[in-house]
């Protein structure tokens, strides 16, 4: 996937339809030329109405699509006929949106599998023909209900990935470069912070005739939780992959430490994160010897870990291994 095409949220304006009005029609015979009332409901107005659907990966075809009207109901008409319902409009959306309220922030409902259809914006309610008001003291009213008028507001909708493994550590922790080399992803790969400033997904083959999803998550830094560098924008993302691969280089100053920055960032913005199964990868390990490698081993975090080097094609397929293992047992759980 492009990472210009990458667009995980957008603001539109949606308008739903009017209900139809009811109708305040009599019946007509030969001999009865004002008979009772006979006049039919109102169409119900048009809702927005957001359906996931998984051919989709991002929110790019609705950048600029800002506003979103649905058809209005018709009037009902005589003889008890109720009038149409006004068009419904339909948002595909990938799957792992979130809807909100644009005003108050409140998450109204997230799109979970393929299909899924929730209304985002009702539509009005068409209002009842005469003959619902007829009684025994007013048998030809002369009066039905207008139609309700259909709602207008701005809404929010925000894309969380959905991958089995999400990359995370500092920028220029080699997460671009690895997912370029074990996947068909290409993306943006240079030496300096923040090269990656959107989500980069690809698929991992593996043995023969399986795979999983890989996200390339943009750099955290310390404090992103707070909103620094790249900071919440990008955080959710991870909340929805199944195992998190944290990614260390071998000649960071403190592994250990490293990973605990990572770790309270995470925990900061959700501690859910942290019942996540987690995976260390050491990357560019081809500057080290098995002796180097043994005298780090006291500072590796008590998690499962591999020395790996992507431009080398080092450890590769046991951090495949690892990964695919941990998937099976999360799936069997």
């Amino acid at each position: 996937m492009a990472s210009d095409n990458f667009v995980d949220y957008v603001s539109i304006h949606c308008t739903s339809g009017n209900g139809g009005g009811g109708s305040t029609h009599y019946r007509r015979e030969k001999y009865i030329p004002l008979g009772g009332p006979d006049g039919g409901d109102g169409g119900r107005g048009g809702h927005i109405i957001v359906r996931g659907n998984t051919q989709l990966w991002t929110l790019l075809h609705l950048k600029f699509q800002k506003h979103i009207k649905a058809g209005h109901g018709v009037h009902g008409t005589g003889q008890l006929k109720t009038g149409a319902e006004g068009e419904d409009k339909y948002i595909e959306v990938p799957i792992g949106t979130l809807a909100k309220d644009a005003e108050t922030g409140e998450v109204l409902f997230e799109i979970t599998h393929d299909g899924e259809e929730r209304i985002l914006v009702p539509g009005g309610r068409g209002g009842k023909g005469n003959s619902h008001f007829k009684s025994s003291t007013n048998r030809a009213p002369q009066f039905a209900q207008p139609g309700e008028s259909g709602r207008e507001s701005w809404m929010i909708l925000e894309l969380k990935i959905l991958a089995d493994v999400g990359l995370v550590g500092f920028p220029n922790a080699g997460k671009s470069t690895l997912l370029s080399v074990v996947s068909s992803a290409k993306p943006e790969i240079g030496d300096y912070a923040f090269t990656t400033l959107r989500p980069n997904l690809g698929i991992v083959p593996y043995r023969t005739h399986h795979s999983f999803i890989m996200a390339d998550i943009p750099g955290i830094i310390e404090g992103a939780s707070e909103g620094k560098g790249l900071g919440l924008r990008f955080l959710r993302h991870i909340e929805r992959n199944s195992i998190l691969l944290f990614m260390i280089p071998a000649d960071s100053d403190n592994i250990q430490k490293e990973y605990e920055i990572l770790l309270n960032e995470l925990k900061q913005y959700n501690p859910d994160l942290l019942n996540k199964d987690r995976i260390l990868a050491i990357t560019k390990s081809d500057m080290l010897d098995d002796e180097l490698k043994e005298q780090m081993k006291p500072e590796i975090p008590a998690i499962p870990y591999v020395f790996i080097s992507s431009l080398a094609q080092q450890g590769l397929v046991e951090l495949k291994d690892m990964i695919w293992k941990t998937l099976q047992n999360d799936r069997m759980a």
